[in-house]
């Protein structure tokens, strides 16, 4: 399982880092600190250990943009002992607050009980597709991207999520139409154009113009 380390303190990112490693554990850790984001979409860790004080942004704040997309564990890790911030972890979607200085010992049982909570090993898939800068949340049914979140309809989502999966690939749309109507999703040619239409203007609406390929007569690609 992988975790990721948002910690500005290189000493004590280190002593995590190898702690956990003993572990077996698979570790990332951050180095642009404006990019939590990107680096918990890019990384998909089952588990996230959070400081409050970092550069640009608070975790307080982190907490929040994860929460948005995923219900990826969070520990939060911080010298803050005031029972206010404690309460702030919690109120923004952490799932335990341990303070510093800390038991490295204590801090790995507490992962390893809230992992064990959270997954059944080896079942740890992902609820978000990312896709150039976007995240599809496969759990809301949306889509964000830039602090933009625009809602899709089901169809929407479903034809949207199978381009994504087959990113790269031409989806024809036989089997555009054959997966919907395997999930009951009854289309017809005319509906799924207009479906198409649909999700482009969605797209274009937040920023993300001509991500839809049309492949005249072999169907839809999405890069």
């Amino acid at each position: 399982m992988k975790i990721l380390i948002v910690e500005d303190d290189g000493k004590i990112y280190e002593l995590v880092k190898e702690k956990f490693e003993q572990w077996s554990f698979e570790v990332a850790g951050v180095e642009d600190f404006q990019k939590v984001m990107e680096v918990f979409i890019a990384e998909s860790p089952e588990l996230v250990i959070l400081d409050v004080n970092l550069p640009v942004y608070d975790g307080f704040y982190w907490c929040q943009q994860i929460r948005t997309v995923s219900k990826t564990p969070i520990v939060f890790l911080s010298s803050r002992e005031h029972p206010m911030d404690i309460v702030m972890a919690m109120n923004v979607g952490a799932d335990d607050y341990i303070q510093k200085p800390f038991n490295l010992d204590v801090l790995v049982a507490k992962v390893q009980a809230l992992l064990r909570r959270t997954y059944s090993y080896g079942d740890t898939i992902s609820d978000v597709i990312e896709w150039n800068g976007a995240v599809l949340d496969l759990k809301k049914g949306s889509l964000h991207y830039n602090d933009q979140e625009i809602h899709l309809t089901k169809n929407e989502f479903f034809i949207l999520r199978l381009l994504l999966e087959e990113r790269g690939k031409i989806v024809s749309r036989e089997e555009l139409m054959r997966r919907l109507w395997e999930d009951e999703k009854f289309v017809s040619d005319n509906t799924l154009s207009v479906n198409i239409t649909r999700i482009r203007i969605k797209l274009e609406d937040i920023g993300l113009n001509d991500q839809i390929v049309t492949k005249k007569g072999q169907g839809y690609l999405v890069n």
